[in-house]
């Protein structure tokens, strides 16, 4: 029994889903708050400090006996990255010199990142090195990827970086570093926690009010709900068995399995967020909001101000803003774009047709760049389409080794181009492109009978119906009522959640895979899923199918009404469950957990994010 408590074991890692991490949790909580408690009798300052060092301890303590229990030996890298950085930022703070704390600031990225690329891309730039030279070279035979390591890494680089930029003063010591690094709520799957944002907190006084206590219990049920009920259920019962095998069903089927996944992720990903934001409330602590409502976006810039907030702030502090943002194109963006190029070409085999017309391209922003007046507004078009493009690219390689993942997000980044250029064109430009767009995708199904072109040719051909009706109310000189904006807003919504959807069909199917095969399989799974999706569809199994997985689809549905409710409607019901008296939270909880767990699967399904 004590050897199974404390023992590490691979198959039966913590998760917020298990019974074991809250009678885990509860008795780290118990103990908690009798240091808080033994600390408060006496509230002089000198014993006040005292007593917050002593919780940061105890939380690091426990923190670290959580990764381990999680990813076993992998939290000597842990511990590893935390000493190094620490001393690094030391280092930075003593030197006046800019050069100097320059250096130590590179050293800490290259460490970080250095280990991150080992244990992530080794089989990635393995194959693309062999790729490159003809070579056969290997490496060992597994790599295991420790648990959040993509997490933690960018957090103390957000620390050293915030220290040299002068952001922050370093902490005091190392103990309460190594608790800002390993905090265990966000530690394995975010929130990445930024040091500006965290650090302060160590030296707060705790406070932890009733309506805080309330508002952290809603969380936790509220993710919980969203984990068990919404996420697993539908994987386990359906989404998994579709990617496992796309050709053995139906086009309508896998183009369902891929809506259904994009609700799968958001209510995992977020689920997890919203578990971890309320466990650090209970003792003391504010985790950034992560999610906000991202299917109710309007257009691809929205959604990812809205989805994975915290990543996307990391990646504009310390990768947009430093390429150059919208007001001018570095060094590094160059670089970038070279690097992009070559990827793409070792990846494809396709040299000429690549690394020509990129090049080309480069030479003609140079020169544009040279000539241009960097203030004016096509400017910062151009350099924030660049250095916005090479963000999503990166923030899909940090996803995983797989090419597939840089598809994902060189296609996020194109939409959220195409976007911003279609926006500021007129109504007569927009509507002539979009008619030769759909007669060129329409011929192109036409002449080859390939799947994906006909899947091009019909979303061309719907979004080509919503331009013209838009064009032709233009025409007329109509008037924007509440009802034509609302009917407008919609249609941007749901022209989004669909672009995004099928954005995801090459991150799921490079989820969940060994990467060392990632690449085929992936490749694989996604020409699956297109051809099912664009062949031929029986009409008259659609029925069935709907009739056969029918809680499959009512709980796709209600959980999409419930995540485009209005803003105010979800604070309300927030606010009600916070203002309830303790004996009735206390009811409402029990049933709710009751409820919740009826829908655990027979195998406690990881968090998504774990992977990553």
């Amino acid at each position: 029994m004590i050897e199974h408590i404390f023992a590490f074991n691979p198959d039966s890692p913590l998760l917020f889903t298990q019974f074991y991490f809250w009678a885990f949790f509860a008795l780290v909580f118990a103990l908690f708050a009798l240091i808080m408690e033994v600390g408060a009798k006496d509230d002089a300052s000198r014993r006040s400090r005292s007593r917050l060092h002593s919780r940061n301890i105890f939380l690091l303590v426990v923190s670290c006996f959580f990764y381990y229990k999680t990813s076993g030996v992998f939290l000597t890298i842990l511990i590893f990255l935390t000493i190094a950085n620490w001393l690094i930022a030391e280092r930075i703070k003593a030197n006046s010199q800019k050069l100097t704390a320059k250096v130590y600031l590179i050293l800490s990225v290259i460490i970080d990142l250095g280990i991150l690329a080992y244990f992530k891309y080794a089989y990635f730039f393995t194959n693309m090195f062999n790729d490159l030279t003809g070579s056969h070279v290997t490496i060992v035979d597994q790599i295991i990827l420790p648990v959040g390591i993509s997490f933690y890494t960018f957090q103390v680089i957000s620390y050293t970086s915030d220290v040299y930029h002068g952001r922050i003063q370093p902490v005091k010591n190392i103990l309460d570093f190594g608790f800002y690094v390993s905090f265990f709520p966000q530690l394995v799957a975010g929130p990445i926690v930024r040091a500006e944002e965290f650090v302060p907190q160590l030296y707060k006084p705790y406070r932890l009010s009733r309506r805080m206590f309330g508002i952290a219990i809603f969380w936790i049920l509220n993710g919980l709900a969203k984990k068990i009920i919404l996420s697993d259920y539908l994987a386990v019962n359906f989404i998994d068995r579709v990617f496992d095998n796309p050709l053995l069903f139906s086009g309508f089927e896998n183009l369902f399995a891929l809506f259904s996944y994009s609700l799968q992720v958001y209510a995992d990903f977020s689920g997890y967020t919203d578990i971890a934001i309320g466990i650090a409330l209970l003792m003391g602590f504010y985790l950034p909001m992560n999610f906000n409502s991202p299917y109710k976006s309007q257009n691809p810039q929205e959604f990812w101000r809205r989805w994975h907030m915290s990543l996307g702030r990391w990646l504009k502090t310390y990768l947009y803003i430093p390429l150059g943002g919208n007001r001018r194109i570095g060094k590094g963006t160059y670089i970038w774009w070279l690097v992009i190029a070559v990827v793409s070409s070792a990846l494809t085999g396709w040299w000429i047709w690549i690394m020509v017309p990129f090049v080309a391209f480069m030479v003609g922003v140079f020169i544009w760049d040279r000539h241009a007046d960097s203030t004016a507004s096509s400017s910062k078009l151009l350099y924030s389409n660049l250095n916005s493009f090479i963000t999503q690219v990166l923030g899909g390689l940090w996803h995983g080794a797989s090419w597939n993942f840089i598809i994902w997000g060189g296609i996020n980044g194109i939409g959220m181009i195409v976007n911003k250029i279609w926006r500021e064109m007129n109504w007569h430009i927009r509507f002539g492109l979009m008619t030769l767009l759909t007669m060129g995708l329409g011929y192109a199904d036409y002449s080859t009978n390939q799947p994906a072109w006909r899947l091009f040719a019909i979303w061309a051909a719907i979004v080509w119906i919503g331009t013209a009706i838009r064009y032709i109310y233009f025409l007329c000189k109509g008037k924007d009522s509440k009802w034509t904006k609302g009917l407008g807003v919609s249609w941007a919504i749901a022209q989004t959640f669909a672009f995004i959807t099928f954005t995801r069909l090459f991150f799921r199917s490079s989820s969940n895979l060994d990467p060392a095969t990632a690449n085929e399989v992936a490749w694989s799974t996604a020409k699956n899923m297109v051809n099912q999706i664009g062949g031929a569809w029986n009409s008259a199994m659609i029925p069935d199918f709907l009739w056969e997985y029918r809680w499959v689809v009512a709980m796709f549905v209600v959980g999409m009404i419930i995540h485009w409710l209005p803003t105010n409607w979800k604070r309300r019901y927030r606010l009600w469950f916070t203002a309830m008296p303790l004996w009735l939270m206390t009811i409402v909880v029990c049933v709710a957990l009751v409820i919740i767990y009826q829908f655990v699967s027979a195998e406690m399904q990881p968090f998504i994010y774990f992977q990553f």
